[in-house]
């Protein structure tokens, strides 16, 4: 599958804590993250993240580009909890798309362990239906 990180920096520590916790989930399945969410994970993981643009530089941008086009499976956005933290309209339009192409989210490390156990379980596999062109995918079906 293909998984995307992006956290917000009062969340990074966080999210490279819950990734280390399951990294060995995670090394089973494609990852691309924002810039720096993706150093941190890689360095204390040794995860192979594809990195894209730092957040404010676009690669939250990216990442809704590829969920428009149904390159994401799962979307892990740790978000920032702080009350005078405006959320943007970037953030709104992620959760829009997640929404209109039926890609699971988690903005908290709650639900994001419930969708990483799923996803090892198989209970998301109805997403190779929806995302044939993954690499994950077209690997699973070749087996």
């Amino acid at each position: 599958m293909e998984i995307a990180l992006i956290a917000h920096d009062t969340k990074k520590e966080l999210m490279t804590q819950f990734c280390i916790a399951y990294c060995g989930i995670l090394s089973k399945h494609n990852i691309c993250a924002t810039a720096t969410t993706g150093k941190y994970v890689a360095d204390a993981t040794g995860l192979n993240i594809t990195r894209l643009l730092a957040g404010e530089q676009g690669g939250e941008q990216q990442i809704a580009s590829r969920i428009s086009y149904n390159e994401i499976d799962v979307l892990l956005y740790f978000r920032s909890t702080a009350p005078d933290f405006g959320h943007s309209e970037v953030e709104y339009n992620l959760m829009r798309l997640c929404d209109v192409h039926n890609v699971p989210v988690a903005t908290n490390i709650a639900t994001a362990e419930v969708l990483i156990c799923a996803l090892d379980r198989g209970d998301l596999d109805w997403r190779e239906i929806v995302n044939p062109k993954s690499d994950y995918n077209r690997r699973r079906r070749g087996r």
